[in-house]
Order: structure tokens, then C-alpha cells, then sequence
């Protein structure tokens, strides 16, 4: 008798099971990938966070002409080099990984540009210690840092492939585009308080800012599991939001000539810092939400995996017996049947198999519809991002000015945001 054919050694023909079996290691393979990514995503998250205290804490400092906030920013300065650092050790862990298998160029790219950006941030800080960098630079110079850690994270969320998983991810993206909204609206407001008064220009960008929030703050809620959304009512809620919501109206109005009173600046940065730690802690329980998800996943995909290589082996006896030759009728005479098999034994091998086979299509097609809304929710969010950066290169404008000139096309022409931006992009690509 000749002995049986090795594993590892391939098949003379292809085989069904061993496709089915391996479409169910490529979905376990995912859901692993996405729980190592889970952690970076929630590393970046800290840093960001730390990045925008201490981009409110310098403008305090540069808009008051260094009298301010001098002790407390080395203070946050210290805790994003920790943060750095934490976040760089999450990265090395699926480093491997990330480059000898590569599974998304923008995911890649916009590490790098992140890595790069944080490789500059000393220097940035010298140059705002010193007070030899003006404020808006100061601000626009931490928004291009903070730009670039989220865009990894979006990146993240557009390689997942399960539509549970997707939609956490969805609402991820868009409560911490909101936050970092909500951080850009603190540092233009300490900057504007701090020296007194706000320009016209100011007062516009602080109203767009607002704006922009509550869009992105939209779309999350569409996403966000029941239990987040209780912590995201009572956020919205909270006593202190009369303090901000009388103290944004100083800062938008565009007939103020009096000269503010210094003090609004401390009152101002405390007030938002609370709002914005309030969301730290929606976005962390999102973030426990979204691993306890891919863990679950994980076990369920294992499971399945298992129990399917079990019943390909009692499907196919010792596991020697050759797979049945499938003959297709196309006559209409096959009485329903698309494929009969040659013997008894063969016919209930090919129906089962067949089963399996079928079972996993409609799983997967349930899947692709379910995972359809997430997608296109991620994709008006890349357009839309997609669209400011050209407008700030071509333009030469910052990012909440990108954004508010896209958002007057879409008030001007009667559209969506996100059709709009698309607009922008295919006229880009004409100019080509």
C-alpha cells in the first residue's frame, strides 16, 4: 500500500475543502490583525490626547507672551514623551507583521508620516519655548501631528472586513475626529482669550469649529453602541456645558470691540479640558467596547474553524478517500440538482461539502450587506479629508480653513458634504 500523502505536500487537483478551510483561516487571520491593531489604535488615541493638552497648554503660554501656563506645559510636554514612547513600543510589536507583510500602502504611508512628525516635535517645542514661533503656527504645526496619527487610525478601520467590528470602528473615527475638532476649538479660544480679543477671522474659525463637531458627532451616534451613547447623553448634559456654550458666544461674536479680561483664558482652558477629558473617557470605553467585539470574534472564528476541520474529517472518512468527481447537468432534466455525484458515498460527500460551501456564501453575503453602510460611511469621511488636503495644498490654506470652504460649497449648492468633496477630487484629477 502507498503510503498517504503528507500534508504539506499540495494536492494533485484542487479541492473544495481546502479552499472553505482556508477562507476560514483568512478570517481568523483578520480578526487576530485587528486585535494587535486595537491596541495601536488605542495607544494612539492616549497620545493624541496628551498632544492636544499640550498644544492648548502652548497657546495659553504664547498668547498671554509667555505669563501663563509656563510650569504646566513642561509638565504635559513630559507626559507625551511618555505617551511617545508607549505608543512606539505598541507600534514594534506588529512591526514584523506591518512590513514583511504589507496589507494596506495608505496604512503604511501614514504611519511613516506620523513617525516623522513626532521625530520634529522637540524642535517645534524649542521654537514655542523660546517664543520664536507665532501662535497659529503653533497650532497648525500640532494639528499637521495629530492630522497624521488619525489618519493612521482611519486607515485601520478601512482594512475591516466584519461589519460588527466595522461599525465600532466607524464611530471610533468620527468621536475622535470630533474630539480633536473639539481640542483645535480649545487652542484657537485659549489663543483668542489670552490676548484679549478675537478677530473677525477668529471668531469665523471658532463658529466653523463648532460646526464641524457637531457633523462629526452625528455620524458617530449612527455607530456608537447603546452603552456609549448613555455616557455620550450625559456628557452632553453636564452642568459646565452653560459656562461653554456663554463663553463660545464671547468668542463668536463679531461686534465686540471691549478687550476681554484676562482670566476668561484660565476659565476658558478649564472648561474645555473638562469637556474634552469627558470624551477621553467615551472614546477609552468605546475602545473596550471595540476589543471585547474582536475578541469574541476571535473565539467564534476559532470555533468555527475547528469544528469545520472536524467535519471535513468525518465527511471524508480515514481522510485518504479520494473527493467524489462532480458531474454538472445543464440539461433541465436534474430534477433541481446542479451537480450529482458519482456513487451513494460521493453524493452525500458533495451535498455536505456543498452545504458548507453554500452556508458560507450566504454568511458572507449577510456580511458584505451589513458591512456596506460602515463602508460608505468610511469612505465620505476620506473624501472629505481627501478633498481638504488638496484644498491646503493648492490653496495654501489651513485644515479648518479647507474644511470651512468645503462646507460653504455644500450650503451654496444645496449638497452633501461628502458629494461635494467628491466634486473636488474628480476636478483635481481632470487638471492632471
Amino acid at each position: 500500500m502507498a503510503p498517504a500523502m503528507p500534508s504539506s505536500v499540495a494536492p494533485e487537483r484542487p479541492l473544495a475543502r481546502d479552499y472553505l478551510i482556508a477562507s476560514k483561516r483568512c478570517e481568523l487571520l483578520n480578526l487576530e490583525r485587528y486585535l494587535q491593531m486595537g491596541k495601536l489604535v488605542l495607544s494612539t488615541g492616549n497620545l493624541v490626547h496628551r498632544l492636544q493638552r499640550e498644544r492648548g497648554a502652548t497657546n495659553v503660554f504664547l498668547g498671554s507672551g509667555g505669563t501663563r501656563f509656563a510650569s504646566e506645559l513642561g509638565t504635559m510636554i513630559h507626559d507625551s514623551d511618555q505617551q511617545i514612547r508607549t505608543f512606539e513600543q505598541e507600534l514594534m510589536e506588529i512591526h514584523g507583521e506591518l512590513t514583511s507583510q504589507p496589507t494596506s500602502t495608505s496604512l503604511l504611508n501614514s504611519i511613516a508620516a506620523a513617525l516623522h512628525g513626532l521625530g520634529s516635535l522637540p524642535d517645534l517645542r524649542r521654537q514655542a519655548q523660546t517664543r520664536s514661533l507665532a501662535a497659529e503656527a503653533a497650532i497648525q504645526a500640532y494639528g499637521e501631528r495629530i492630522r497624521h496619527l488619525l489618519t493612521m487610525v482611519f486607515d485601520a478601520a478601512e482594512s475591516v472586513v466584519d461589519p460588527a467590528i466595522a461599525g465600532m470602528m466607524v464611530a471610533m473615527v468620527n468621536l475622535m475626529q470630533a474630539k480633536e475638532m473639539a481640542g483645535q476649538e480649545r487652542a484657537w479660544g485659549s489663543l483668542g482669550f489670552s490676548r484679549g480679543q478675537f478677530s473677525h477671522a477668529l471668531s469665523r474659525r471658532m463658529a466653523h469649529l463648532i460646526d464641524a463637531q457637531e457633523q462629526s458627532f452625528e455620524v458617530f451616534s449612527q455607530f456608537a453602541d447603546k452603552d456609549v451613547l448613555v455616557l455620550w447623553r450625559r456628557h452632553n448634559s453636564e452642568s459646565w456645558w452653560q459656562d461653554i456654550r456663554r463663553l463660545r458666544g464671547v468668542a463668536c461674536s463679531l461686534n465686540r470691540k471691549r478687550s476681554l479680561e484676562p482670566e476668561l483664558a484660565n476659565n476658558w482652558f478649564t472648561l474645555m479640558t473638562l469637556r474634552i477629558d469627558q470624551l477621553k473617557e467615551l472614546e477609552d470605553l468605546l475602545e473596550a467596547h471595540f476589543h471585547r467585539r474582536c475578541t469574541a470574534r476571535y473565539a467564534e472564528a476559532r470555533n468555527a474553524l475547528a469544528h469545520e476541520e472536524k467535519l471535513m474529517e468525518g465527511l471524508d472518512g480515514s481522510g485518504h478517500a479520494p473527493e467524489p468527481v462532480l458531474v454538472v447537468c445543464r440539461s433541465g432534466e436534474s430534477n433541481g440538482e446542479d451537480a450529482v455525484p458519482t456513487s451513494e458515498t460521493g453524493r452525500r460527500l458533495g451535498r455536505s461539502l456543498m452545504d458548507l460551501v453554500q452556508q458560507q456564501a450566504r454568511r458572507l453575503d449577510q456580511v458584505n450587506q451589513e458591512l456596506q453602510q460602515a463602508r460608505e460611511a468610511l469612505e465620505d469621511r476620506r473624501a472629505v479629508e481627501k478633498a481638504a488636503a488638496i484644498l491646503m495644498q493648492h490653496q495654501q490654506v489651513c485644515e479648518s480653513e479647507a474644511h470651512k470652504q468645503l462646507r460653504r460649497l455644500a450650503m451654496d449648492q444645496g449638497r452633501k458634504l461628502p458629494e461635494v468633496a467628491r466634486s473636488v477630487l474628480s476636478m483635481t484629477g481632470l487638471l492632471r
